[in-house]
Protein backbone atom coordinates (compact mmCIF):
# COMPACT_ATOMS: atom_id res chain seq x y z
CA UNK A 1 0.00 0.00 0.00
CA UNK A 2 1.47 3.33 -1.06
CA UNK A 3 -0.79 6.27 0.64
CA UNK A 4 -1.31 7.15 3.92
CA UNK A 5 -5.45 6.98 3.57
CA UNK A 6 -5.15 3.16 3.41
CA UNK A 7 -3.38 3.12 6.56
CA UNK A 8 -5.57 5.62 8.65
CA UNK A 9 -7.36 2.90 10.87
CA UNK A 10 -4.15 0.81 11.36
CA UNK A 11 -2.33 0.72 15.08
CA UNK A 12 1.02 2.02 14.87
CA UNK A 13 4.26 2.50 16.96
CA UNK A 14 7.10 3.97 16.25
CA UNK A 15 9.92 2.44 16.96
CA UNK A 16 12.85 5.44 14.83
CA UNK A 17 11.62 8.67 14.28
CA UNK A 18 14.57 10.48 12.78
CA UNK A 19 15.67 13.31 14.25
CA UNK A 20 18.69 14.82 16.44
CA UNK A 21 18.03 12.35 19.04
CA UNK A 22 17.44 9.56 17.06
CA UNK A 23 20.45 7.14 18.22
CA UNK A 24 23.47 6.01 16.71
CA UNK A 25 23.87 3.50 13.76
CA UNK A 26 26.66 1.79 12.99
CA UNK A 27 27.40 0.35 9.59
CA UNK A 28 28.95 -2.70 8.56
CA UNK A 29 30.21 -3.26 4.99
CA UNK A 30 31.38 -5.87 2.71
CA UNK A 31 35.00 -4.56 4.28
CA UNK A 32 34.87 -7.01 6.51
CA UNK A 33 35.51 -9.60 3.97
CA UNK A 34 38.09 -7.98 1.98
CA UNK A 35 35.37 -6.02 -0.12
CA UNK A 36 35.59 -2.11 -0.79
CA UNK A 37 31.61 -0.84 -0.44
CA UNK A 38 31.55 1.86 1.86
CA UNK A 39 28.29 2.91 3.41
CA UNK A 40 26.37 5.75 6.19
CA UNK A 41 23.77 7.02 7.90
CA UNK A 42 23.44 10.58 8.20
CA UNK A 43 20.46 12.61 9.70
CA UNK A 44 19.40 15.48 7.07
CA UNK A 45 16.65 17.37 8.81
CA UNK A 46 14.01 14.83 10.08
CA UNK A 47 15.31 12.00 7.74
CA UNK A 48 17.82 9.43 7.70
CA UNK A 49 20.11 9.04 4.53
CA UNK A 50 21.49 5.30 4.38
CA UNK A 51 23.66 6.09 1.42
CA UNK A 52 27.05 4.86 -0.17
CA UNK A 53 28.76 3.15 -2.96
CA UNK A 54 28.64 -0.56 -3.29
CA UNK A 55 31.81 -2.60 -5.12
CA UNK A 56 31.76 -5.30 -6.31
CA UNK A 57 35.67 -6.31 -6.02
CA UNK A 58 37.16 -8.86 -3.48
CA UNK A 59 34.48 -10.32 -3.76
CA UNK A 60 32.53 -7.68 -1.91
CA UNK A 61 28.99 -6.31 -2.68
CA UNK A 62 26.87 -5.84 0.28
CA UNK A 63 26.42 -2.58 2.15
CA UNK A 64 24.60 -1.90 5.56
CA UNK A 65 23.23 0.12 8.67
CA UNK A 66 22.37 -1.64 11.95
CA UNK A 67 20.62 0.89 14.89
CA UNK A 68 21.85 0.86 18.43
CA UNK A 69 19.65 -1.29 20.94
CA UNK A 70 16.11 -0.39 20.99
CA UNK A 71 14.19 0.94 23.88
CA UNK A 72 10.75 -0.44 22.64
CA UNK A 73 8.98 -3.41 23.00
CA UNK A 74 6.47 -4.50 20.51
CA UNK A 75 5.02 -7.63 21.50
CA UNK A 76 1.63 -7.85 20.13
CA UNK A 77 2.67 -6.36 16.99
CA UNK A 78 2.14 -8.02 13.38
CA UNK A 79 4.91 -6.37 10.85
CA UNK A 80 6.79 -2.89 10.40
CA UNK A 81 6.00 -0.21 8.35
CA UNK A 82 8.70 2.19 6.66
CA UNK A 83 8.27 5.47 4.64
CA UNK A 84 10.81 5.75 2.77
CA UNK A 85 12.47 7.61 -0.80
CA UNK A 86 14.85 5.52 -2.88
CA UNK A 87 17.00 5.54 -6.35
CA UNK A 88 15.01 2.13 -7.65
CA UNK A 89 17.03 0.04 -6.00
CA UNK A 90 16.23 -3.36 -3.92
CA UNK A 91 17.04 -2.72 -0.15
CA UNK A 92 16.41 -5.78 2.82
CA UNK A 93 15.23 -4.40 5.86
CA UNK A 94 16.93 -6.73 8.41
CA UNK A 95 15.40 -7.38 12.42
CA UNK A 96 17.65 -8.76 15.43
CA UNK A 97 16.75 -10.12 18.61
CA UNK A 98 19.49 -10.98 19.78
CA UNK A 99 22.05 -8.70 20.85
CA UNK A 100 25.16 -10.29 19.88
CA UNK A 101 27.02 -8.36 17.41
CA UNK A 102 26.92 -11.43 14.73
CA UNK A 103 24.39 -13.81 14.18
CA UNK A 104 20.90 -14.70 12.94
CA UNK A 105 18.98 -12.15 11.48
CA UNK A 106 15.60 -11.94 10.12
CA UNK A 107 15.48 -9.84 6.45
CA UNK A 108 13.00 -9.03 3.85
CA UNK A 109 13.68 -7.02 0.45
CA UNK A 110 11.45 -4.35 -0.48
CA UNK A 111 11.41 -2.38 -3.51
CA UNK A 112 11.82 1.33 -4.15
CA UNK A 113 10.56 3.85 -7.02
CA UNK A 114 13.46 6.87 -7.74
CA UNK A 115 12.53 9.63 -5.76
CA UNK A 116 9.25 8.85 -4.94
CA UNK A 117 8.10 8.70 -1.26
CA UNK A 118 6.32 5.55 -0.37
CA UNK A 119 5.33 3.53 2.62
CA UNK A 120 6.36 -0.19 2.55
CA UNK A 121 4.34 -2.68 5.01
CA UNK A 122 6.76 -5.64 5.58
CA UNK A 123 4.62 -8.98 7.88
CA UNK A 124 6.91 -10.23 10.39
CA UNK A 125 4.98 -13.20 8.74
CA UNK A 126 7.27 -12.88 5.38
CA UNK A 127 10.36 -12.16 6.95
CA UNK A 128 13.18 -14.80 5.96
CA UNK A 129 15.73 -16.21 8.89
CA UNK A 130 19.32 -15.72 7.70
CA UNK A 131 23.17 -15.51 8.72
CA UNK A 132 25.99 -14.35 6.56
CA UNK A 133 23.76 -14.42 3.25
CA UNK A 134 22.35 -18.22 4.07
CA UNK A 135 18.71 -18.93 5.06
CA UNK A 136 18.19 -20.58 8.17
CA UNK A 137 15.04 -22.72 7.33
CA UNK A 138 14.15 -24.69 10.57
CA UNK A 139 14.91 -20.82 12.43
CA UNK A 140 11.93 -19.88 14.84
CA UNK A 141 9.69 -17.08 13.61
CA UNK A 142 10.67 -13.29 14.79
CA UNK A 143 9.28 -12.62 18.14
CA UNK A 144 8.48 -8.89 18.30
CA UNK A 145 8.89 -8.47 21.92
CA UNK A 146 12.66 -9.65 21.36
CA UNK A 147 13.31 -7.49 18.90
CA UNK A 148 16.45 -5.40 19.80
CA UNK A 149 17.83 -3.31 16.61
CA UNK A 150 16.96 -2.73 13.05
CA UNK A 151 18.60 -2.02 10.01
CA UNK A 152 18.63 -1.36 5.99
CA UNK A 153 21.30 -3.49 3.64
CA UNK A 154 21.81 -3.24 -0.31
CA UNK A 155 23.50 -5.89 -2.15
CA UNK A 156 22.99 -8.39 -4.81
CA UNK A 157 25.06 -7.04 -7.50
CA UNK A 158 23.54 -3.57 -6.99
CA UNK A 159 26.86 -1.76 -8.23
CA UNK A 160 27.14 1.60 -8.05
CA UNK A 161 26.16 4.75 -5.74
CA UNK A 162 22.65 3.88 -3.81
CA UNK A 163 20.28 6.89 -1.59
CA UNK A 164 17.56 5.70 0.50
CA UNK A 165 16.01 8.25 2.75
CA UNK A 166 13.94 6.89 5.94
CA UNK A 167 10.98 9.45 7.29
CA UNK A 168 10.16 6.98 10.03
CA UNK A 169 10.06 3.32 11.19
CA UNK A 170 7.03 2.36 12.81
CA UNK A 171 5.84 -1.47 13.80
CA UNK A 172 2.06 -1.87 12.97
CA UNK A 173 -0.79 -4.38 15.10
CA UNK A 174 -2.60 -5.30 11.54
CA UNK A 175 -0.78 -7.63 9.38
CA UNK A 176 -1.12 -6.17 5.78
CA UNK A 177 0.66 -7.08 2.55
CA UNK A 178 3.01 -4.77 1.00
Amino acid sequence: MSSAEDHSKTAVTPIVDFGPESGVWRNIDDVVMGGVSSSGMRIEGDVAVFSGTLYLENNGGFASVRSDALEVNLEGHLGIRLRVKGDGKTYQFRIRTNAAFDGPSYQMTFETEHDVWTEVDLPFSEFVAAFRGRELPNHPPIDAGEITTVGFLIADKQEGDFRLEIDWIKATQIEEKR
